[in-house]
Order: structure tokens, then sequence, then C-alpha cells
């Protein structure tokens, strides 16, 4: 099967995710700039990549208009989202299919594998609001454990990346 995985990385993890993938899938693997001007219909499978932003994947837009014809075309078409949360955080799977309409949906394959955060890559304006978000959560008034805990986690960087979470996402592929 021939196939293409395309990412878009701001701090790296997605570009990890994608590399990992690649190399365990044995296929070509491509930033978006890249991969925004390949010919989709050359490949069997499309894996496409972003990381995650107040709830939505980056850039899964130019994805999203180009589902019904690569569907019509008989593609797989696999979605990852690489964010910051854990991956058993109970809010993901809601997450991950607000991203897609019903129709979509129905067409794509999605997957979430945990990231980090990397203050040291991130702009000014991003390390700034990561910061007033730890702090408004750390200081709300009826803050519950789980607030504290995410509060504590997004005040530094860190990395809960791991191989393991691409298997599924492989197995598609083949």
């Amino acid at each position: 099967m021939k196939a293409l995985v395309i990412y878009n990385s701001k701090t790296g993890f997605t570009k990890r995710y994608a590399q990992w993938i690649g190399e365990d899938a044995g296929c070509e693997c491509v930033d978006f700039k890249e991969g925004a001007k390949r010919n989709l219909s050359d490949y069997d499978a499309v894996v496409f990549g972003g990381w995650c932003m107040a709830g939505g994947i980056t850039k899964v837009s130019w994805l999203k208009k180009r589902i019904p014809e690569l569907s019509r075309a008989g593609k797989k078409i696999i979605v990852f989202a690489v964010g910051a949360s854990p991956a058993d955080s109970p809010d993901i799977p809601e997450g991950m299919r607000n991203n897609f309409s019903e129709e979509e949906w129905k067409s794509v394959k999605v997957f979430y594998c945990p990231g980090g955060l990397d203050y040291g890559r991130m702009n000014f304006m991003s390390r700034t609001l990561m910061g007033m978000l730890a702090k408004s959560l750390s200081k709300k008034k009826d803050a519950t454990e789980s607030d504290r805990k995410k509060a504590e986690m997004i005040s530094r960087s860190y990395d809960i990346s791991d191989r393991k979470y691409i298997a599924p996402i492989v197995s598609e592929i083949k």
C-alpha cells in the first residue's frame, strides 16, 4: 500500500509521531508545506497529523476539503492529533469527534497521540497564553483537584509522547 504522511507541527511532537509512523509503516513522511502540493490521488492512504489547539486540529480544514474526493476514490483517510493531554483524558474522544461532520466522520479514522509542551519552542504569545491558563486554573475559586493537577502540569515543559501510540495508526495503514 502506498501511503503518505503529512504533518503540521509547531514544537516538534507531531513531527516526531509522523516520522515514527513513516518509519514503521514504510511510507513517505512530509511536512504540511510539501504535502499540500502533492497529488493525493497517487496514494492508497493519506495520513494527516496536526496538533491540538483549543479542541481543534490545526490545518485539518485543508484535509477536510479533500475528504469527499478521497473517499469516492476509495482511499484510506487517517488523521492523528497530537495534544498536551494524557491519552486517557476523558474529553479527548468528544474533542476529536467535534472536528468532523457526520459525513466526514464516516470516511476518516481518527487517533489521538499525547505529546506535551515545549516552552522553549513556543512563540511569545503561546507561552504567555499557556501561563495565563495555568495561573487561572490554579487561582480558580472552586478549583477541583483535576484543575490543580492540570495547572501544575502545564506550568512547565513536559514530554509524554510514546511510540506505542502509533501502533493502531500503522495497523490501519497496512
